[in-house]
């Protein structure tokens, strides 16, 4: 933890909690769900909302052309993509969904998707959806003994029946941070498409598209990237996406060449559609510029500190069971609180003006469920947290508790 230490000290707390309105409002330890945003991304987003109310949505655009455009190369740097490969796309699952649903038009009976075991919900019902349609199996990699997904069990499952690797990089209801680069390069060899939901890992911590070798990955701006709700993107391989016709198809996407002909765009922007919300694009470009400036990895290493902190003070807490699995574990820290119920304990700690949530089996129920969990408490640090709020929730957690 001395290169954690270290590293994180290279940030300014104290300006990046004057940057960030929220911190003089509430103790925020629901990063996970939707972070604060800096005054930055509040001003690119609140600034276009104005200049359509002023000039007209249209004209808006227009003028501000040169800046929208911009969003592309933004989430490239952060994530080590070509700019070419970005699609902004409204939020997370439905980025995924352009995704997942334009490759599952091609399973047939008796192919597989291998995904991992403590998959989102969201993504689990489009597998069972798909499955139910056309007869592709599911197949859930088992976890190795610290809860992760087992590497070597992916490697001896592949065969010519699989049709896709899916997995989530994080899960939502733990601190648990999959190992996607291991994963990656069992992809390549075998040839497999390999998608990657990065909702809760991009912002966080240090994403290399390239390093990880995914084809496809799916990601949120209000969650650790901080952007404004509404907002995400998709990142497509150009190798991947050059041989894809998205499943949806419009006037942006596509191009009405001739009565009865249409031509695809050449980029990744085949996956988004003619509208989308102006003012997000900018606040989003906005965040991922930040995250870019503040420098990965001293997020990623002052995340961890503040996590592993967390986790250390709550073991102390009698009745307090920490839930986070995994080998390496982020800023996600998940218990349970004998003989409470998790969401009158959130409730409480809310009317404090401390926000956490609860993650429930509804969410990852092959995880929770199979873990004898109902739901656990989900309390998610950022890097504007400070030693003192944990200090704070978990007195304020105790007291609850009691």
């Amino acid at each position: 933890m001395l290169g954690a230490s270290v590293a994180a000290m290279t940030l300014d707390i104290d300006r990046l909690r004057a940057e960030t309105p929220g911190c003089a409002h509430v103790l925020h330890l629901n990063n996970a769900g939707s972070a604060l945003p800096t005054r930055r991304t509040l001003d690119a987003t609140l600034d276009h909302l104005r200049l359509e109310a002023e000039i007209g949505g249209y004209e808006a655009a227009d003028r501000e052309r040169a800046r929208l455009n911009a969003f592309y190369p933004s989430i490239a740097r952060l994530i080590g993509a070509q700019e070419d490969e970005i699609a902004f796309i409204e939020n997370a699952t439905r980025a995924w969904d352009l995704a997942f649903y334009t490759l599952a038009e091609s399973y047939k009976p008796g192919e597989r998707i291998l995904t991992c075991v403590s998959e989102y919900s969201s993504n689990y019902i489009s597998y069972l959806q798909v499955a139910k349609k056309t007869g592709v199996e599911i197949v859930p990699v088992p976890d190795d003994n610290m809860g992760q997904i087992d590497v070597g069990a992916l490697a001896n499952m592949i065969d010519e029946r699989v049709r896709l690797i899916a997995i989530s990089h994080v899960p939502t209801q733990g601190g648990l941070v999959q190992p996607a680069e291991a994963v990656g390069r069992i992809a390549r060899q075998a040839g497999v498409p390999y998608l990657l939901d990065a909702c809760q890992s991009v912002g966080q911590m240090p994403i290399d598209v390239e390093a990880i070798g995914c084809d496809f990955l799916s990601a949120t701006g209000r969650k650790y990237m901080r952007g404004p709700r509404g907002t995400g993107f998709l990142y497509a391989r150009r190798s991947a996406y050059e041989k894809m016709e998205p499943t949806f198809l419009d006037n942006h996407a596509a191009r009405w060449t001739a009565a009865e002909e249409y031509e695809v765009v050449p980029d990744a922007k085949r996956f988004e559609n003619w509208e989308r919300y102006f003012a997000g694009v900018l606040g989003l470009a906005a965040a991922a510029d930040q995250c870019v400036e503040l420098g990965m990895d001293a997020v990623w290493a002052r995340i961890r500190l503040l996590a592993d902190g967390l986790r250390a003070r709550l073991s102390g807490l009698k009745g307090v069971r920490l839930a986070d699995l995994g080998a390496l574990k982020g800023g996600i820290v998940t218990f349970a609180v004998d003989g409470a119920e998790h969401d009158d304990i959130k409730a409480e700690l809310r009317a404090q003006k401390i926000n956490c949530s609860v993650s429930t089996r509804y969410s990852s129920r092959l995880d929770l469920e199979g873990r004898g969990l109902k739901d656990v408490v989900r309390a998610s640090v950022h890097v504007y947290n400070t030693e003192a709020e944990l200090d704070r929730f978990v007195a304020a957690l105790d007291a609850a508790r009691r």
